[in-house]
């Protein structure tokens, strides 16, 4: 299985199908990420607040996959964001990952009641230019954050992580980032089972008319907009069915419909609101 990349802003290129570990608990991540990169994933997305880099750092060194042949993600929290705290928070990281650098770091959520998310993004710029990571990002960013970061630093995300499915599509976020090119990476891209996504009649008859099971339907979608997607199970058949959405193309029809699920009034959003986060 050869999964796509595709280009970030700064010459790199990351996975286009990443497995996400975000609530697979700390005892279960080997073995989660062990079946994932058996199955052929090759791109792991984490947090330090997911608390489970231990164990994303044990099923990359178990593995035997070479390191460049790997990509990596992980995340600043929010309690980090000030002084020399990001500096610190990225040693923790690479410690309990057993790497020497992330390919993409990125500050979690803006946190803007506390407006040091400037801080935090001027101190992942000095831990790019260290080494530390190759490429930096940023998470939950909406539009007036990602204005104010650029304006200050002159530094554009490589990536914006945002929830995004069919039912929540950001699309002042996801405008302004195809304007700026920077990449969009989709978290909770099935809706996390809270937005029932699969019952929707443009999802249920793509996946009758292709052969495919809503979910597939879904990630091609997300591929076919050119996001970068993180299904997350732990079940290693899950796993192998989300790999298995690169032999078909949805219509411009099919497309179409599943773009117009969203409500448009962000009413299809089942994660907290970035203003909100602290």
């Amino acid at each position: 299985m050869t999964i796509p990349t595709l280009g970030l802003n700064d010459g790199h290129r990351i996975p286009q199908l990443g497995y996400g570990v975000f609530k697979v608990p700390a005892a279960e991540t080997e073995r989660a990420v062990s079946d994932a990169l058996e199955a052929g994933y090759r791109h792991i997305d984490t947090a330090a607040v997911y608390g489970n880099e231990e164990g994303v750092g044990a099923a990359i060194a178990r593995s035997g996959i070479a390191r460049d042949d790997l990509y990596v993600t992980t995340k600043l929290w929010n309690d980090r964001h000030d002084g020399d705290e990001p500096d610190a928070a990225i040693a923790e990281s690479l410690e309990k990952l057993g790497l020497d650098r992330v390919d993409l770091y990125l500050v979690h959520w803006p946190t803007p009641a506390n407006d040091n998310y400037l801080h935090a993004w001027e101190k992942l710029i000095g831990i790019r230019d260290r080494g530390l990571s190759t490429s930096i990002g940023v998470s939950n960013f909406l539009v007036p954050h990602l204005e104010r970061i650029v304006a200050e630093t002159g530094v554009v995300p490589a990536v914006d992580q945002i929830e995004l499915h069919p039912a929540y599509q950001q699309r002042d976020v996801v405008s302004w980032a195809r304007d700026n090119d920077v990449r969009i990476e989709a978290w909770g891209p099935l809706g996390q089972g809270k937005y029932d996504l699969f019952s929707v009649p443009a999802v249920a008859d793509a996946a009758a008319a292709h052969g495919k099971t809503p979910a597939q339907v879904v990630l091609r979608w997300h591929l076919q907009h050119g996001n970068v997607v993180f299904p997350k199970s732990v079940r290693p058949e899950r796993l192998r069915e989300n790999l298995d959405v690169f032999d078909f193309t949805l219509t411009d029809t099919e497309f179409a419909a599943i773009d117009a699920i969203d409500p448009g009034d962000g009413s299809g959003r089942v994660g907290s609101h970035p203003n909100d986060v602290n």
